[in-house]
């Protein structure tokens, strides 16, 4: 549907088409998806709204470069809305609510687009599907935003021998979710982390759920694939929940270069994940930026590790390792804390990957002992004569 710059028509009963006019400032026409305005009406009966503000519904070519698109988005076809939900109490409803009830209601372009979790993207694209959280990048995040966001804001550390002695109880008590632990590092099986049995054992004995990494001083190919044997070997006849990571962060293999370092990595991570783990990539916002290649980025999850309040790291991640002075009960002295945006526990097991085989077929195999299964019952006819009786196997 197109509309003059001044047209003030009631296209719904809650909505006008003035609230959708591209707000560049310029007085020209423009469109409004009839499906995208049906669904807004269902989104708001669905949640029980008060009112939907519209922050942003048509742009022209102009006005969507400039606040950061592409200029060829849904927004300038007329079939994408930014809204801010308000319930009956004049309160913003989450973000992580209206994601989830626009997926519902069918939806097929939705995100979340404010760390505040307040406003959110909906449009009705076609031929494809993009369920995103703008916080952590422009990627698709997930397929179903129940899991993703009920597995969000998971508590964790991720330790190593250097936090000593760790009492896997209290920390559980302290509220800590999830660990990721230390493997080992370099290309010798001597090299494993020597608290990694114990932290295994212990954190899995608390119930606390975990993942593993490897820190890598690989400065080739052939180097992170020996680095690569060794952790499989390390890791061999354990479950993790969480993502095995490579972990490269030494200065020295920064300097080979962007284009080396991200072969260091493929070498290593194709490796492992052929072996049937769920892989990620541990490394800083710089080093994530600016010396791993963009197929990495978006082929294996993030562990994302930059000790600030608010990054600004505009990528997707799984995991923030936000801190490094941490301090939990049942660890002595600072520990690295960490913050999950995914159901990874749910998406490992459900995959039979890192040690969790397949789900076996619950119907059984036939018992071939049976005695039922030892005779059969047989009609033979030989010209005129029929003969009948029962077979018995030997």
């Amino acid at each position: 549907m197109k509309y003059g710059y001044n047209d003030n028509t009631q296209i719904s009963a809650h909505f006008n088409a003035a609230e959708f006019r591209c707000k560049c400032g310029k007085e020209h026409d423009f469109e409004i998806s009839s499906e995208l305005v049906e669904k807004l009406e269902k989104l708001r009966a669905a949640l029980n709204c008060s009112s939907i503000n519209v922050s942003s519904g048509y742009r022209c070519v102009t006005h969507d470069k400039n606040v950061g698109g592409s200029g060829t988005g849904q927004h300038t076809l007329g079939k994408a809305a930014d809204i801010c939900c308000y319930g009956q109490d004049g309160q913003p409803i989450s973000s992580k609510v209206v994601c989830c009830k626009a997926q519902d209601i069918g939806f097929t372009g939705i995100a979340n687009i404010t760390a505040a979790y307040i406003y959110t993207h909906v449009d009705v694209r076609e031929g494809s599907k993009w369920y995103g959280d703008e916080v952590h990048g422009n990627a698709s995040v997930t397929d179903d935003f129940y899991k993703y966001f009920g597995g969000e804001d998971m508590k964790g550390i991720d330790v190593s021998a250097h936090n000593g002695n760790i009492d896997w109880n209290k920390v559980k008590a302290d509220g800590i979710e999830f660990a990721i632990l230390r493997a080992g590092f370099g290309r010798l099986e001597k090299q494993k982390d020597e608290k990694f049995e114990e932290n295994y054992a212990g954190a899995k004995a608390a119930g606390i759920p975990v993942g593993a990494y490897w820190y890598s001083y690989a400065m080739d190919e052939d180097e992170a694939r020996l680095e690569a044997d060794v952790f499989l070997k390390v890791i061999k006849g354990k479950q993790f929940e969480f993502p095995v990571y490579f972990d490269l962060e030494e200065s020295k293999q920064f300097d080979l270069g962007k284009e080396k370092v991200s072969a260091i990595m493929r070498a290593f991570l194709e490796k492992v994940e052929k072996a049937g783990y769920f892989v990620g990539l541990y490394g800083s916002a710089s080093s994530l930026t600016t010396h791993t290649a963009d197929d990495i980025k978006s082929h294996y999850t993030i562990w994302l590790a930059h000790w600030v309040d608010k990054t600004n790291y505009s990528g997707a991640y799984g995991i923030w390792q936000y801190s490094e002075k941490g301090k939990v009960d049942g660890v002595s002295g600072a520990v690295d804390l960490d913050i999950c945006y995914k159901d990874f526990p749910t998406v490992i097991k459900s995959k039979g990957l890192n040690g969790y085989g397949k789900v076996p077929d619950p119907t059984p195999a036939p018992d071939e002992t049976t005695a039922e299964n030892q005779t059969a019952a047989v009609t033979v006819t030989i010209g005129k004569d029929t003969y009948s009786g029962t077979l018995t196997k030997v």
